[in-house]
């Protein structure tokens, strides 16, 4: 019996912390324990080109996340384990999508506002376009399931959106909907601001 397809990633951006771990890490243990699904989870490395890294301290970091993930448990034996930049089937999809996506819907999305306020000086047109890449991550691979917290469910519904607006365009039923599968911890608040993310 074909098992669902679940997709998820992390940037790059630094080691892991307890709001990673709480948040993502320990439910794709999870997930991954109970033989349930066929579990993808990449390394979002072009998602942390929006930041404001160098190539070199990037390139560093997409090993130790990788070193991080699998010592935490994640099992590239019973995962599909990968990084986002070494497939680049995610942005020629990406690119279509930009194509079919009105800007009035991913003008919504609120990560945009959020990260242009965090790096002012390097607001960039990928922050803009990030949900529409990750919808490309998630279709690509088949995604039914995206286990996110609450700040997340937005891209969740942007990604089923696209799916539809690509699927009618285009006269198929290739891209099935997605759906996000909520984590008990949605959201972790950072420690020295409350009313913040934790990152």
């Amino acid at each position: 019996m074909k098992k669902p397809i679940i997709v998820s990633g992390i940037q790059p951006t630094g080691n892991l912390h307890l709001g990673n771990y709480l948040g993502a890490v320990k439910n794709w243990v999870e997930l991954q324990k109970s033989e349930q699904y066929d579990l993808h989870i990449f390394i979002a490395d072009l998602h942390s080109l929006t930041g404001d890294r160098t190539a070199d301290e990037r390139r560093e970091q997409v090993f130790v996340t990788a070193s991080e993930l699998i010592a935490a448990g994640v099992d590239p034996s019973q995962t599909t384990f990968w990084v986002q930049s070494h497939v680049p089937e995610c942005t020629e999809l990406a690119w279509i999508f930009n194509t079919i996506s009105p800007m009035s819907e991913v003008e919504r999305m609120t990560q945009y506002k959020d990260k242009s306020k965090s790096q002012a000086k390097n607001v960039n047109v990928g922050l803009f376009t990030y949900p529409v890449l990750q919808a490309a991550d998630i279709l690509l691979f088949g995604g039914e399931l995206v286990p996110v917290g609450q700040d997340q469910i937005q891209h969740i519904e942007l990604t089923r959106d696209t799916s539809k607006w690509f699927n009618k365009k285009y006269k198929t039923d290739y891209f099935s909907s997605v759906k996000p599968l909520l984590t008990e911890i949605p959201k972790v608040k950072s420690l020295l601001e409350p009313d913040k993310k934790m990152s």
